[in-house]
């Protein structure tokens, strides 16, 4: 696609980057055909290719409105059309890019605002814990809007954290809410990796890995939180102590790999980014390894029959595909995807069900309905958000497959 730049943005990063991306595109429209909020609403201007056009027209000098910046906050980031392109355009760092320069031009109103600051802030804030216990212990009085977003009570095995050490040891990231809304999920990737003998650590220092304020527009508060867990990481990686960064949340999984791309800037940074970058794994992209480990420990089997929902940034943003049906029925489980739309959205987008409430609840019960005639015991995802988002619209149990995993183990 041809582009001449405002001068604003010539030679500056965001420009120059920009300008490559779309110079890729060459308007095919592939990318329509898979984008979820197209197939919602129709319009041109709520797909990638639509998007794309807004941003190069603002690139290029063109008046920015608030149109324009509705289209681009309904889009769910969910990458699903690179997957798709033909042509390797880069959608997900161009919206970013977008995003930011809208929204520099034009004022949103005060109301929204307000929840973008809240969310940002409040969901790494360290007073979100204890703000989640209160809510649920106050849960059955709260509107049914609040509930969904509020889950019930951890089990009691939610902190049982393994204390055996092992020679093999990895270091994970907690995350910025999921220690305070589902702690299980991290202390089951724990008992998971020693019963396969290997020790998880993890560093104090890290926190939210950067995607939630980068997704909102604030670019630099998002480097930052980058720079913070390089920074609490880079000891026990520069002294060769782990073999991997594990993720267990599959959105803050693509945000760290990118990691090299987002600090390439930094001369600080670039390097140690980098690494940190190549050493990050999705606790699925260990299963080859674990499986012949786990296969001789498994106790029960727990719920067999499962539905495995693959989260946007785990099949898309990292492109990481089969990995967990394959792995876990060679562990004894059946597990099936969705017939129909697998490779699409759910609707939980990070901040998206909150900003975007009725466009989400359309997806996530568009996704349920395809999930619905597998009629599994339990639905699995492998991201917080997702597992969240459609557990509030189905009396089916929603959970980490690692959780199911460490089940089994007994």
């Amino acid at each position: 696609m041809q582009t001449t730049l405002a001068p604003e943005f010539k030679g500056t990063r965001d420009g120059d980057a920009a300008e490559a991306i779309l110079r890729k595109c060459v308007h095919c429209g592939f990318c329509t055909a898979t984008c979820p909020t197209y197939q919602l609403l129709g319009d041109e201007l709520d797909g990638p290719r639509g998007r794309i056009y807004l941003i190069k027209q603002v690139l290029e000098g063109k008046a920015v409105t608030r149109s324009t910046q509705q289209h681009l906050d309904r889009c769910l980031t969910c990458r699903n059309c690179e997957s798709t392109c033909p042509s390797g355009v880069q959608y997900g760092h161009l919206v970013d890019i977008g995003r930011k320069v809208v929204d520099e031009r034009v004022e949103r109103p005060a109301g929204e605002k307000a929840v973008r600051w809240l969310l940002k802030e409040g969901l790494t804030s360290p007073l979100f814990g204890p703000a989640m216990k209160m809510g649920q212990l106050v849960r059955p009085l709260l509107p049914a809007t609040l509930q969904a977003k509020v889950p019930g009570r951890a089990p009691a095995n939610a902190h049982r954290w393994p204390t055996r050490e092992h020679e093999r040891k990895v270091l994970m990231l907690m995350g910025c809410v999921q220690p305070a809304m589902m702690p299980n999920i991290n202390s089951a990737t724990a008992r998971v990796l020693d019963a396969a003998g290997i020790q998880t650590l993890v560093a104090d220092g890290a926190g939210c890995c950067g995607a939630l304020r980068t997704h909102l527009s604030d670019s630099e508060g998002g480097l930052a939180d980058m720079r913070r867990n390089v920074d609490a990481w880079w000891p026990l990686v520069s002294a060769g102590k782990i073999e991997a960064i594990v993720m267990n949340a599959s959105a803050c999984g693509a945000t760290v790999k990118d990691y090299g791309h987002a600090l390439a800037h930094d001369p600080a940074y670039a390097e140690r980014a980098r690494r940190i970058a190549a050493l990050t794994r999705d606790i699925s992209e260990l299963l080859p390894d674990l499986v012949p480990r786990l296969k001789p420990k498994l106790r029960r089997q727990g719920a067999r029959k499962l539905a495995f929902h693959p989260p946007c940034t785990l099949q898309h943003g990292q492109q990481l595909r089969g990995g967990v049906e394959e792995h876990l029925g060679k562990l004894g489980f059946d597990v099936k995807l969705a017939a129909v739309e697998s490779h699409l959205c759910c609707g939980s987008a990070g901040t998206y069900s909150v900003l975007q409430p009725e466009l989400s609840q359309q997806l996530r019960d568009r996704k349920l309905g395809h999930l619905a005639p597998l009629a599994a015991e339990v639905i699995v995802s492998a991201n917080i958000g997702c597992i969240q988002h459609l557990g509030a619209g189905t009396s089916t149990p929603v959970r980490h497959w690692v959780e199911v995993l460490d089940e089994a183990l007994g």
